[in-house]
């Protein structure tokens, strides 16, 4: 297993995450994703720790909070030292029917990390993140709770999830201005099939130096292998009746079409090159990895393994770039002179 610093911090994380979203028996969506009992998380849970995993993700809504004691109890079922984890969990959606059961207002973020404390059995969360955007609450509140969770102790570092550019900047400007806890680390969907957080997120993240979590890095299961122009909706699986994240499909049989035969010449998974692709990444700290069975975990493992070459890289890159788009397309046309004037003028190789 290979390891990176979370963001700009001293603590160290495995390149591939656990997630355990399936942990559970949750209704909606979450029924469709897994319902894994104890034994079968233990396993998991187990099986992620001697590959060298020390990275775990949850969050208080996955199966109604059942995530976090599964995986809880998982850490003490196995005997795990709480210092050689890491543990990541979100608050912001609904917990509850009050007005106020949701958010991340002061009230909600102090009451959510208490409630994950206790399911979570420990005294302190190392990652805790703001897991969606919310419209109603200023930035600066979210921001001064969470650095009252990080003064007390019970929050070592802290990061957000799917939020806008725009919005982590707000954020990191206010923490700088008022001295505040600043987010280490943004959490949002990435794939070779979805690589939208490039144009704006990537930017800001390597300027910044948070770290990026990576979740659906496998976009919802459509790189898995499983799925194809001719079979979209394969028996049993999760997109059939959950489709989700939003890709361009058409796109991504492309894609699938480029992957095979990297696939086959490294006798492994469509999956495991769409994960190899990804770590090869720079801006990525940690792909989170969910799996039902311990075979798929086992596959999603030897993705750290998996070197892929120049050209294999390239030739991925460049079926999956994403179109122009304003003011991206814009940027090398005025700003080519300063990097160096190539040789035809920039605009007669847009859209090649």
């Amino acid at each position: 297993m290979d390891y990176a610093t979370l963001g700009h911090t001293g603590l160290l994380v495995s390149r591939l995450c656990f997630g355990t979203m399936t942990f559970g028996d949750g209704t909606g969506i979450f029924g469709a994703i897994g319902n894994q009992g104890q034994a079968e998380a233990d396993g998991l849970v187990k099986a992620s720790i001697d590959s060298g995993i020390n990275f775990f993700d949850t969050a208080d809504i996955y199966t109604e909070g059942q995530s976090e004691t599964i995986l809880g109890q998982s850490i003490r079922n196995l005997g795990i030292a709480r210092k050689d984890v890491v543990l990541a969990t979100k608050v912001y959606g609904r917990v509850g029917p009050g007005r106020n059961d949701i958010g991340a207002s002061r009230g909600h973020i102090l009451d959510g990390v208490e409630a994950s404390l206790r399911r979570l059995q420990t005294d302190h969360i190392d990652l805790y993140q703001i897991h969606g955007t919310d419209a109603v609450t200023p930035v600066e509140e979210t921001v001064r709770a969470l650095d009252t969770l990080v003064q007390q102790g019970k929050v070592r570092y802290i990061g957000c999830s799917n939020w806008q550019a725009w919005r982590i900047a707000k954020a990191l400007g206010i923490s700088e201005h008022r001295s505040l806890a600043k987010f280490d680390t943004l959490q949002a969907y990435y794939s070779i099939a979805g690589r939208d957080l490039e144009r704006e997120l990537v930017p800001l993240l390597e300027a910044e130096r948070m770290g990026l979590m990576v979740w659906s890095p496998l976009a919802g299961g459509l790189l898995s292998g499983k799925y194809s122009r001719e079979n979209q909706k394969p028996a049993g699986s999760r997109r059939s009746h959950f489709d989700f994240p939003l890709v361009d499909k058409e796109r991504t049989w492309r894609i699938l079409d480029a992957i095979a035969p990297i696939a086959k010449a490294h006798n492994c998974s469509a999956a495991r090159v769409s994960l190899a692709w990804l770590l090869s990444k720079k801006v990525v700290t940690s792909i989170i990895i969910g799996a039902k069975r311990l075979d798929q975990l086992q596959d999603n493992l030897a993705a750290v393994e998996l070197k892929l070459s120049d050209e294999e890289l390239r030739t991925l890159d460049e079926v999956s770039t994403l179109p122009p788009e304003y003011p991206g397309w814009m940027l090398p046309v005025q700003g080519h002179d300063r990097l160096g004037v190539p040789d035809r003028p920039i605009w007669e190789t847009m859209g090649k």
